[in-house]
């Protein structure tokens, strides 16, 4: 009997440490991402594009600086390096059948897709070291691993942040205690 309690106290002192403390994933909010004072309409206060139609030259030229603007856009540096979790819809972009192993992640549906791409400071790129299965288009998911301040141009737009992938889980509210 000794031998028994002996070795469930041992069971029970090996899980207690191989259990995550509680705050080993602090969620990331997108909000977060993109440096304070960070104003990507600063340049164009006063253009009244209500007063273009498309095809003005100063309506396209609008539209082309904005885009550098948004690919241009500073990450936070204090980001670099944090290990967490964030919510947000996957895009897909490398695939073993039915498993991705390199990804995007975006704060909206239909980013990248059906829409211009959002800022660089609000898409990561996320790689995963072994593939990863629920990894779907445009499906919201928690993403878990370690955030890197590395710009990089994709076919869907500038990520300005890298996601070295521990894990993923589908998105769920989390309920408030």
């Amino acid at each position: 009997m000794r031998l028994i309690s002996l070795f469930a106290a041992l069971l029970l002192t090996a899980a207690v440490q191989a259990a995550p403390p509680a705050n080993a994933w602090p969620e990331i909010k997108w909000e977060a991402m993109v440096p304070k004072g960070w104003d990507p309409s600063a340049e164009f206060k006063g253009l009244d594009l209500s007063k273009m139609q498309d095809s003005d030259p100063r309506a396209i030229e609008a539209l082309e600086r904005l885009k550098q603007a948004w690919d241009n856009a500073p990450a936070e540096p204090a980001l670099n390096g944090k290990k967490g979790r964030i919510a947000g819809f996957a895009l897909p972009l490398e695939r073993q059948g039915d498993k991705v192993t390199e990804f995007l992640i975006v704060p909206y549906f239909g980013a990248c897709i059906h829409t211009p791409p959002p800022p660089a400071n609000q898409i990561i790129h996320a790689k995963s070291a072994k593939p990863l299965t629920g990894v779907k288009m445009m499906v919201p998911i928690w993403t878990y691993g370690t955030f890197s301040v590395q710009r990089g141009e994709t076919t869907w737009g500038v990520a300005g942040y890298r996601l070295t992938v521990d894990k993923v889980a589908p998105y769920e509210e989390l309920k408030k205690k």
